[in-house]
């Protein structure tokens, strides 16, 4: 087989797993933002709008960098061709 062609394989299996690890990550913290602005809304339920404003803008920033870190992932990926 062609050294070449083994090495762009090996690179978007491994930008793949970086995706999939990325979406564990995103997943695991949007979820855990999410179970604790439920707690504290209904803990104090006079705060309930500014903790689900808060936690709209931390999920927007995690997202973010979901993104930013998929891109990169392919980006590498192809940086093998």
């Amino acid at each position: 087989m062609d050294p070449k062609a083994i090495a762009v394989g090996l690179a978007w299996l491994a930008a793949g797993l970086g995706c999939g690890v990325t979406v564990i990550g995103v997943g695991n913290g949007i979820g855990r933002l999410a179970a604790s602005a439920l707690e504290a809304g209904a803990r104090q339920p006079e705060a309930a709008g500014d903790v689900r404003t808060t936690m709209i803008i931390g999920a927007a920033l995690i997202e973010g960098v979901a993104l930013f870190a998929m891109v990169v992932c392919v980006l590498l990926a192809t940086k093998a061709i």
